[in-house]
């Protein structure tokens, strides 16, 4: 499941995903009648206008031994909310195809880590990076260190700690909008401390967040680039990374 997001904005995060999984040997198949998960609406109290998004979710991805995504905030929107909607739409047969795919949905260090038991994914990125918890895997998928796991054991990655990591970043999907001056001032902090931790490059599973995070840092001139944590695993010696939609050699990225 690539994400709304990604597919939009960042595709280059879904293709890293692709190349990944199919390097440690996972058949991997993309179903082009996916779209929106629906978190948009139940977060801001429209579940019943969620109620199609869920029904073409199941729709797509029953049947499938797993979905992976490269979003703890959409893993955690069809693992926590899906069977809110199916339930309050009274849907006995949504709510059993509920009941089959949310189980089955993980976010990608998850799924690495605890469904593949994998930490060391054969990657090459030789730079310091530090690592944003996005608050949906932290608090609701509780995703603890698999991500720190999978990147110390990045060949060539230096991993240093991001000062008050576990602050929220301020993006909050439609918070953002409506709270336009909170968020930046969030946003700032949380860009301040970036820079306090001498990183080149600022990771995390979500480009939600990194978008919020990497505006401010380009507005800053900071000289700290952003990644999703999928596009550090994807890439190998020789191979190409890419960097917030911007394509970059994996081993010139902190230049």
């Amino acid at each position: 499941m690539v994400t709304c997001v990604n597919d939009a904005m960042y595709p280059e995060t879904g293709k890293a995903v692709v190349t990944l999984l199919r390097r440690l040997g996972v058949e991997v198949d993309f179903p082009e009648a996916q779209t929106c998960c629906g978190q948009p609406m139940v977060n801001t109290g429209y579940l019943d206008e969620a109620v199609p998004l869920v029904r073409n979710f199941v729709n797509t991805f029953d049947g499938y031994d797993a979905v992976v995504t490269p979003s703890g905030s959409c893993a955690g929107s069809v693992r926590h909310q899906h069977s809110l909607v199916a339930r309050r739409a009274g849907d006995r047969a949504l709510e059993e195809a509920v009941a089959r795919t949310s189980p089955c949905s993980y976010e990608l260090s998850e799924f690495l880590v605890d469904v593949l038991g994998v930490e060391d994914v054969g990657a090459y990125f030789p730079h310091k990076v530090t690592y944003h918890p996005t608050c949906h895997s932290l608090r609701m998928l509780g995703v603890g260190d698999r991500p720190l796991r999978l990147l110390q054991a990045v060949r060539g990655l230096k991993l240093v700690d991001l000062p008050k990591a576990e602050e929220c970043c301020g993006f909050g999907g439609t918070f953002a909008l409506k709270n336009a001056e909170t968020s930046v001032a969030m946003g700032s902090d949380k860009a301040r401390h970036v820079r306090e931790s001498g990183a080149e490059v600022l990771v995390a599973g979500d480009n939600s967040c990194l978008t919020q995070i990497g505006g401010l840092l380009s507005r800053q001139r900071a000289g700290v680039r952003v990644m999703h944590l999928a596009e550090v695993l994807a890439a190998t010696e020789g191979s190409t990374g890419h960097s917030a939609g911007h394509p970059v050699d994996a081993a010139e990225v902190g230049a």
